[in-house]
């Protein structure tokens, strides 16, 4: 009758096949506008289905306005139906190099997961689960449960001396996140933005994507060269990372920052504070925030990729007073909120004080692994290095005077079975940092880290 072939072993049900069938007849012009469809009898019978099933494919396509159904008269097809058929979009086939097998990976950012306290954290999951309050299902609303902003506030506390009111934390889908709210808020008047250099080429990325002008402020060991704040010739919001800077490891001293702030008072400035892995310091406590010296011109950014986990996707930041209503307004309207079971197990965690026990252990662990770095250092390449930065982190800067380390030298490391990555990589103005490389070192073990390390000596060497 209508040709239409089914196929009773899919899972597609009977009436659906028969329907969309119908609807590709209508849409390429084989059933014609006005022309009389059979009755739901008739066909029912030809494809020796029940009645039933025909019923429910021609009240969809009733519904849907392919078919026009009067009292008393033949079920019709409407007007206005025949197209032609999409041509399908052939996606060009992606060329993707055969992935070297890796024997040592010096990426940075990387914390070891081996460490962490996975059935601790399954408890925490079910528990939140059990006990969060129905309203949390719900749309609670741009700004993070309770619970957790008030653990933040009192972690902050702990560890930083930072007062902070639980009001004032929004939490976020990680750090990145929160650059990507923030970006949106400060660059709407200013598409300038001035940022470190060299800096985290993810960042970085994040930025540019947002339609920002870069203007780059040269870094030293110390962090960003503030004294080149007034010869930059444009004004914007200021991206830092003061506590640790990425990637040379610098802390900014009292009297950069004092100079930072009053440039930013002095030109109507925001400055935008990443935290970067200042919870791992190892030659003492961790560094305060940029933030304490005016909480109303600083909008610190934090996360817990580092000392929980990647894919937890929780950060959190601090905003000043008048910035909190826009930033409520985007965030409503981008994805509302975080999933509320892990935030409410991070709450726990953080409540409980096992998060803190955890820090404290990492931070023996990763000490040591920094210690057993520098020293491999020395028995390969004796006195002809520098580390940059202060002793925290989860990398370390490496300074090899007179060495050039460019593209070529990385995949010579690659072909050898080493990831590393050059300063020069996180460079917007390249050149000035040639003889620099980065070993993140927080997720490998002992004997990886010596084993690397002789494999790169020898790689340098040849």
């Amino acid at each position: 009758m209508l040709g239409i072939q089914l196929n009773r072993k899919s899972e597609l049900k009977l009436w659906r096949q028969i329907y969309r069938f119908m609807k590709e007849l209508m849409l390429a012009g084989k059933l014609k506008a006005g022309e009389a469809v059979p009755s739901t009898r008739e066909l029912a019978k030809e494809l020796n289905v029940s009645r039933n099933t025909v019923c429910e494919a021609y009240d969809m396509l009733i519904s849907e306005g392919y078919l026009i159904s009067s009292q008393g008269t033949f079920t019709r097809v409407a007007d206005n139906l025949c197209m032609e058929s999409a041509i399908p979009t052939i996606s060009p086939k992606i060329k993707r190099r055969p992935d070297r097998p890796i024997a040592v990976s010096f990426r940075t950012g990387r914390p070891d997961l081996n460490q962490f306290p996975r059935f601790l954290w399954q408890q925490l999951l079910h528990k939140a689960s059990g006990e969060i309050s129905l309203d949390a299902f719900g749309y609670a609303g741009p700004q993070g449960l309770p619970e957790l902003r008030e653990e933040i506030a009192a972690w902050l506390f702990r560890s930083r001396g930072l007062e902070i009111l639980p009001d004032n934390i929004f939490i976020t889908a990680g750090a990145t996140h929160g650059l990507h709210i923030a970006a949106d808020i400060l660059c709407r008047n200013s598409k300038n933005i001035l940022i470190e250099d060299p800096c985290h080429v993810g960042m970085l990325g994040t930025f540019i994507n947002k339609g920002c002008a870069i203007v780059p402020i040269p870094v030293d060991a110390k962090g960003m060269q503030t004294d080149h704040l007034s010869k930059c010739g444009s004004t914007g919001p200021i991206y830092v990372t003061p506590s640790h800077q990425f990637p040379l490891g610098g802390i900014l001293p009292a009297t950069r920052r004092a100079e930072l702030i009053r440039f930013a008072r002095e030109n109507d400035l925001y400055i935008i504070e990443d935290d970067y892995d200042s919870e791992f310091r190892y030659g003492g406590e961790s560094v305060a925030p940029l933030y304490t010296m005016d909480p109303q011109r600083v909008i610190y950014v934090g996360t817990f990729s580092k000392t929980v986990f990647p894919a937890l996707r929780i950060g959190y930041v601090i905003l000043p007073n008048q910035l909190q209503k826009r930033w409520h307004e985007l965030r409503t309207h981008t994805d509302v909120q975080n999933p509320p079971f892990e935030q409410a197990a991070l709450a726990e965690f953080l409540r409980s004080g096992k998060f803190d026990r955890h820090i404290r252990k990492m931070r023996k662990i990763y000490g040591h692994r920094r210690k057993l770095l520098l020293e491999s250092l020395t028995e390969s390449f004796g006195d002809e290095w520098t580390a940059y930065g202060d002793c925290a982190g989860l990398h370390v800067a490496i300074d090899f005077p007179g060495m050039k380390f460019d593209e070529a030298f990385k995949n010579r490391c690659l072909k050898k079975g080493i990831y590393i990555t050059t300063v020069e990589n996180h460079c917007i103005e390249k050149g000035r940092h040639q003889s620099k490389l980065l070993i993140g070192y927080g997720h490998l073990e002992p004997d990886e880290i010596k084993r690397g390390i002789a494999l790169l000596s020898d790689i340098i060497k040849e």
